[in-house]
């Protein structure tokens, strides 16, 4: 069994847009500030690695046929892509096993050999405090102009993880809309849901409640931070997306939300932040009381479920097996610290330097913080 109380964090934060190589080395930054924290479970938001593609909705001429941007920009979108396994799995392992924490990253996935050769997905790769890789979920279906560059996924993934701080699924955007995949997880026994959004707007904001709220289970909603300036030089902003160069495109709305619907910590909008939050496992069993929609609220004699596996990626993907009983009953006790004020090691790639602050929050009888990351200009998160 996973220890009851958890140190869960969801990193609100700008990667280095198309460039894989930097982006990486930031995530291990935050990840070793998060851990510093005393997190056990790490998320960070949708295709993380190297950027949201915010620019199929905020461009000129995207979906035209055989336009020589998008083509450059679709290769260079590949070029800093993830193989999995691969060089960047590797060390986003190592950081795992570094820090003895539970990992979930949002990345664009180039597939190189066996099915699917030279097509990007967009996945959550799944890593636990051992650095094995624990699950791949590819987005089943891309949603509207997405199609434009990922394929449509599997259901291999669709699955939870037994990890030190619980079972932990997850589903990318408006798969959150889909409710045989919710259904799918819930069957799992998720005791914490990883849901990975560009930013988590108003929608995504009820989606991740409503998720949380059906699933009786905690939920860790990660969004990005994006600006004006990061969008690709080599696309012409649409006659509706000009102005300033700093302001968000992508801006936030990380949250964590307890299996009654209720917020936890967050939702913090417009900077750069590290949301940490201490949870209590023990409250899913109390909320599943009035509700359990894959028990005593649910009609197996009246309703058939079955999920379909696919093994269409067999030979591309090699899955360690989960966490070890061994492994799992090696957590110690982990107490959030008062808030002191922590730089990050500033260097010439990365942006300027963050500094953690923290202000109580309180919701239904939780025990939690809200802690932020957030830049010297001063502003709240």
């Amino acid at each position: 069994m996973p220890q009851s109380i958890v140190v869960v964090a969801a990193v609100q934060a700008a990667p280095i847009y198309m460039n894989l190589e930097r982006s990486l080395a930031r995530a291990v930054e935050l990840i070793a500030e998060a851990a510093r924290r005393r997190s056990q479970l790490v998320v960070f938001p949708e295709s993380w690695l190297p950027g949201y593609p915010a620019w199929l909705d905020t461009c000129r001429d995207v979906a035209r046929w055989d336009h020589p941007p998008m083509k450059r920009l679709y290769s260079q979108l590949m070029d800093n892509s993830v193989v999995v396994p691969g060089p960047v799995t590797e060390e986003l392992g190592e950081a795992a096993r570094r820090h003895n924490l539970t990992l979930v990253m949002g990345v664009h996935e180039r597939v190189n050999t066996g099915a699917g050769r030279g097509t990007i997905y967009n996945s959550i790769l799944t890593f636990g405090p051992t650095g094995e890789l624990l699950n791949v979920h590819r987005k089943l279906v891309p949603t509207f102009n997405e199609r434009l560059i990922w394929g449509a996924g599997d259901g291999r993934g669709l699955k939870t993880v037994e990890t030190p701080v619980g079972k932990i699924g997850g589903l990318i955007c408006w798969e959150h809309w889909m409710p045989h995949a919710r259904q799918a997880l819930h069957i799992g026994g998720e005791d914490i849901h990883v849901a990975l959004w560009p930013s988590v707007k108003e929608m995504h904001q009820i989606a991740s409640r409503h998720y949380a709220f059906e699933g009786r289970c905690f939920v860790v909603a990660a969004g990005s931070i994006m600006r004006r300036s990061d969008l690709p030089a080599e696309l012409e902003l649409a006659d509706d997306e000009n102005g300033e160069d700093n302001e968000l495109i992508l801006n936030g709305g990380s949250a964590v939300i307890g299996p009654d619907g209720q917020y936890v910590a967050g939702p913090a909008f417009g900077s750069e932040v590290i949301i940490l939050a201490r949870i209590n496992l023990e409250r899913i069993r109390e909320e599943s009381m009035v509700l359990d929609v894959t028990g005593h609220f649910n009609r197996p004699d009246i309703f058939d479920f079955r999920l379909k596996e696919s093994d269409s990626r067999k030979d591309s993907i090699h899955l360690v097996p989960a966490a070890s009983d061994e492994m799992l009953h090696t957590s110690t006790e982990v107490l959030i610290p008062p808030s002191t004020e922590v730089l990050l090691p500033p260097s010439p790639d990365s942006p300027p330097p963050l500094r953690v602050i923290s202000s109580p929050r309180q919701s239904g009888g939780f025990d939690s913080d809200f802690l932020g990351v957030e830049k010297r200009s001063g502003q709240s998160a």
